[in-house]
Parts: C-alpha cells; structure tokens; sequence
C-alpha cells in the first residue's frame, strides 16, 4: 500500500491539474480529460518513473444507469424479492425507452495499463464529453494493441475514436443497427433473421420474442419431501 501512495503521488507531482487519481481496493485509477489523454498516455509509457509500455485491456462503459438497482438480490424465508420499478431495457416492452439516470459523462473509454519494470498496474478513465456522439482521441499510436479493443468499443457503444488507423464494426453483422452494450439497447435486439427457403437468403423482421424477467426458484422445506418415521423402505433384498 506504501507503494502505491508513493506511485500517486510521482503521478500528482508530475502531471498536476491534468489527472484525477483515486486510490480504492488496492487499484489506482487516472482520470483524464479527452484534451490532455494523449500527451498523458505517451508520458506514461515513455517516463522511465512509470514505464507502463503495455496496455493490456480498453473498454467501453455506458454509466447512463450508474447506480441503479432494480433487483434486491437478496433471499428471504418467502423467497427472492422481485424487481418492482423496471430500470433496464431487458424488462421493457420493444420500443420502449429507458429514462437516463447518471448526471454526469455518460460513455467512457477504460484502460488497464501494466509497468513489467515496476510491478505495477494502473486503470486510466477517460469521458466522452459528448453523450450524442462519443468521440474521443484513439492511443492506437502510442500502443497498438488498442486497435482491435477500440474497434470492439465502437461497435458495442459506439464511442467514436479519432484517427483510429480502421475504425469499422469488429463482432457485429454488416448493416447492423444500433450498438448492443448500451443500457437503452434492448436485450432481445430490434430485429430476428432466418433463412427463407423461397427467396434463397437471410432475411430480417421485427422481433417476435416477448421481454420476460425470470425468477430465482427456492427450494423450501415442505412436508412433500420429508420421509415419514413410520415409513419403511423396501431394498428389494427379500428373504433370508
């Protein structure tokens, strides 16, 4: 843990204004605004202090629902409580929209850094500042193992990242609307494909699949799966 106060504060004394550092679980977390990302990841791989010469994950984050519980996951004597107020596209009807709770940035592109010389591991967090259309500068030039990451961050939130060297959908179908791993992107999609034996191709159509939330069963005692004491049971093992 000294180690780790040490580590924030070389961070803090070199970069100033430009970061936001929290310390929390043991993991260090960097904050940079979308002006100063690059220039702060380039120092970070090249400072002989850090050394973070590998970037080993990139994410996207939807915080629209950040917050937000809709299931009490916790067991009672009666069972598992039930969701009452539906939070989630998975619950809603097809069409339907889910209100945006989060007050702040809304899409936010996440990475996990390693530093092999020092033993050390740092998460940078960067905030799209526009939640209509997320753009936010692509670190591809500083470590290219961020090309396939930011390419899956596109496609499932579509964050936008400039200059990215071939910014185009990675997981999904071509022509596919919408992107999955937003909060308001309904679970069942919008639309279903099959294949038509009369027209020879794949054709799509409007979902047909009802939204359903499913429930914990519980298992309880009841007197159906207690053995009466008068009871005896035959082993099938006959006379001596």
């Amino acid at each position: 843990m000294a180690d780790l106060n040490a580590h924030a504060d070389a961070l803090r004394a070199f970069f100033g204004d430009k970061i936001q550092l929290t310390l929390a679980h043991r993991e260090l977390e960097l904050r940079v605004e979308p002006g100063d990302l690059l220039e702060v990841c380039t120092a970070l791989r090249d400072e002989t202090d850090f050394a973070y010469q590998q970037m080993i994950d990139l994410c996207g984050v939807d915080y629209s629902q950040y917050g937000q519980v809709e299931w009490d996951s916790q067991a009672s004597a009666t069972g598992f409580s039930r969701a009452v107020e539906p939070v989630t596209m998975g619950r809603l009807s097809f069409g339907d929209e889910v209100e945006i709770a989060s007050e702040g940035p809304r899409f936010a592109s996440v990475m996990q850094l390693l530093s092999i010389a020092h033993n050390r591991r740092l998460r940078v967090k960067c905030f799209a500042p526009d939640d209509d259309l997320p753009i936010l500068p692509s670190v591809t030039g500083i470590w290219a193992s961020a090309n396939w990451y930011e390419r899956e961050a596109f496609d499932l939130f579509g964050i936008l990242y400039a200059e990215h060297p071939d910014l185009r959908r990675i997981l999904t179908d071509y022509g596919f609307v919408g992107h999955p791993f937003r909060k308001d992107f309904p679970l069942v999609g919008h639309v279903e494909m099959r294949y038509d034996p009369e027209q020879q191709r794949v054709i799509y159509e409007p979902v047909s699949i009802e939204p359903r939330v499913l429930t914990p069963r519980t298992r309880r005692k009841d007197h159906r799966y207690q053995v009466h004491p008068t009871h005896t049971v035959d082993t099938g093992g006959g006379e001596d």
